[in-house]
């Protein structure tokens, strides 16, 4: 009775094998082929071929681990900057001792004065800035939304290969897109995320905080730091539009790091100017909460429209670029305390910001080796809403010490 049920098991299981085996001669049978013509050639093209394969291998593998190894990567990066042992704002001035009178002057021999006094001396974090200190004798506080703009600018392209333009990103997996597989492209989301941040933060930098009221000549540093966040993310060597060589993106990016560094050593000796007052600092806030309320409606979207489960190839996309720019966003509101610790400390926003930071620290708690979209009711996780939960989170903290420092 139950010959007729195992013989259509059999039968079944049959078909599944001649159906494998039929898909597997399918993929094969272009490289057979490729190798029953390379056998049948001469020497000569044997060795340019085998040299072209060779180098294309070279360039797999190179960049298979770079898209792995994600070199320096650390949510509790915040940490290493002990911006709490800060004493005074972003381009404050460090007091100067009292100078002798012109009496005593002309009967003492001549003293060299430090740069600050004991009780208004730089911290340990400031400790870079007494040493660039100017001919003068000042000094003023270096930024620290600088620093970390440009730190997080050489972790993506120097510490990290820059995945956006590397050639074999852009020719995708066989001419279909890397962002639109489940594969290899979750570092280069992050990265974008990341940059994304920094893009911004340049802009602020160059049109408002590192200007008096808005009305003063624009830094050349930091104009040259927005001007070359704004490149695109995936120019290689070669090109099409227009065809030629090029200068690739890293190239750019690096320039960044070079351009706010230089501006940083420059305020620390009171060459530069950066305007640490409230109202900039509400204008700051306000593009950071504008861009992360873009990403929330992106997660929404493809949440509520694409709930695919484990086969949204577009979902890990989408998460890494949010968690690029929430850890870079945690370092720069990091930052922004340290530079706005007047204005923060006047309006009594200490314990509100330090819940905002908190708030970042959490959502980067969230790292699962596969994204899943599934829809909020279903059976399997749903990575895009809890990490759009957390975007919004933030963004309510932002909204509530804006909200505070407009009062």
């Amino acid at each position: 009775m139950l010959d007729p049920i195992v013989a259509f098991v059999t039968m079944v299981f049959q078909w599944i094998g001649r159906a494998i085996g039929l898909l597997i001669g399918i993929l094969m049978w272009p490289f057979l082929w490729f190798g029953r013509w390379y056998l049948q050639k001469g020497w000569i093209l044997k060795a340019g071929l085998g040299a072209a394969i060779l180098l294309l291998a070279a360039l797999y593998a190179y960049f298979i681990y770079s898209t792995q190894r994600w070199t320096d990567f650390d949510p509790d990066y915040v940490a290493k900057y002990n911006f709490e042992q800060r004493r005074r704002s972003a381009g404050e001035q460090a007091a100067l001792p009292p100078q002798p009178s012109p009496a005593m002057a002309t009967v003492e021999a001549p003293v060299t004065y430090p740069t600050a006094t004991a009780n208004t001396g730089p911290s340990v974090a400031d400790a870079p800035a007494a040493a660039a200190a100017a001919p003068s004798g000042r000094s003023c506080g270096r930024s620290a939304i600088a620093e970390v703009a440009a730190d997080l600018t050489d972790f993506n392209v120097n510490r990290n290969a820059w995945i956006s333009s590397m050639i074999l990103y852009k020719l995708g997996l066989f001419g279909l897109s890397w962002d639109k597989t489940p594969f290899l492209d979750n570092k280069a989301s992050f990265q974008r995320g990341i940059h994304e941040a920094i893009r911004r933060t340049a802009t602020e930098l160059a049109d408002n905080l590192g200007r008096v009221r808005g009305t003063s000549q624009i830094d050349a540093n930091l104009q040259s730091a927005r001007g070359n966040a704004q490149f695109d993310e995936y120019t290689w060597y070669v090109g099409l539009n227009p065809p030629g060589p090029k200068t690739p993106t890293p190239a750019y990016y690096r320039e960044i790091v070079r351009d706010l560094r230089a501006f940083d050593d420059r305020l620390a000796r009171c060459e530069a100017v950066f305007d640490a007052r409230a109202d900039n600092l509400i204008q700051y806030l306000d593009r950071v909460a504008s861009a992360l309320g873009d990403t929330s409606a992106i997660l929404r979207e493809r949440s509520e429209n694409y709930d695919r489960g484990f086969f949204d190839t577009r979902a890990d996309d989408r998460f890494w670029f949010s968690y690029g720019q929430l850890y870079a966003y945690y370092g720069l509101m990091t930052a922004s305390h340290a530079d706005f610790e007047d204005v923060i400390r006047e309006r009594n926003l200490d314990n509100l910001w330090n819940a905002m930071e908190a708030q970042f620290r959490s959502a980067l708690k969230i790292r699962p080796w596969i994204i899943v979209n599934s829809s909020e009711d279903g059976l399997f996780a749903t990575h895009l809403a809890t990490m759009g939960f957390y975007v919004l989170r933030v963004r309510s903290n932002l909204i509530e010490v804006q909200a505070v420092l407009q009062r």
